[in-house]
């Protein structure tokens, strides 16, 4: 059914919960298991003491995220690769979904106010529109 995944993780509740489901379907399917993380940088930073103290603190975050999902993995008998780019999550994962050949992205979704959501915008209703695979969205409580 599908041969690569990819879950891409923030370290929400969300996203874990999006995991399991991905761990599951590449059993299911015996695919390769990918999760990437996307380091957020401001784009208007004040100093380049901010941009690395961010960086920093993402890599903090992420590094522990990381290490759940392989352990989770382990123990579920999934290989998974993990990745962390730094950059912007919609194009930086289609772009990952494009130049590594994924046919599926699981992420999950946690619901904000309507109006953070017609401020801001969603991140995964935007990766549900670019991504050039199937997405799976798994929804929080």
């Amino acid at each position: 059914m599908f041969h690569k995944i990819l879950h891409a993780n923030d370290g929400s509740d969300g996203a874990v919960k999006a995991f399991t489901t991905a761990i599951k379907l590449a059993k299911e399917s015996q695919a390769e298991l990918h999760m990437i993380c996307v380091e957020e940088v401001p784009y208007f930073p004040t100093s380049i003491d901010e941009v690395k103290e961010e960086r920093d603190e993402e890599e903090h975050r992420f590094r522990k995220v990381i290490a759940r999902a392989q352990s989770e993995a382990a123990h579920q008998g999934v290989t998974l690769h993990s990745h962390v780019v730094t950059g912007h999550p919609v194009r930086d994962i289609v772009s990952f979904i494009e130049s590594n050949g994924i046919d599926l992205l699981v992420v999950g979704f946690m619901g904000h106010s309507a109006l953070y959501d017609r401020i801001i915008g969603s991140t995964t209703e935007r990766l549900v529109r670019l991504a050039p695979c199937t997405v799976i969205v798994v929804k929080g409580q």
